[in-house]
């Protein structure tokens, strides 16, 4: 998937999937973004904190949608995930995340 496809596409129906399959919300920013709003019921685990905490995140056996302030951070956060074989996807933005819940 190219830049402009990752930027501009619509995610909705990957995003209703990933619901349908008991996914949960993985916000990826920082603690002060995070304070600043986010998503109810998402979990918070800082990118830089992600590799430490891969097995914590496998024991919950859920699929997983990550989020941060633009789609950046979770891109990487769902690259990591997907590497330890984690069922996740970039959910991008988590104010857009937010209003397709």
């Amino acid at each position: 998937m190219g830049l402009f496809s990752f930027l501009f596409s619509d995610k909705s129906n990957q995003i209703k999937d990933y619901l349908q399959k008991g996914s949960f919300i993985l916000d990826v920013r920082t603690q002060r973004e995070w304070d600043a709003g986010h998503i109810d019921k998402a979990i918070h685990i800082p990118l830089d904190e992600l590799n430490e905490r891969i097995d914590e995140i496998k024991n919950l056996n859920q699929p997983i949608i990550t989020c941060c302030a633009s789609g950046m951070r979770s891109a990487k956060a769902t690259k990591i995930l997907n590497l330890n074989t984690i069922d996740a996807i970039n959910g991008a933005n988590w104010v857009s995340l937010q209003s397709k819940l």
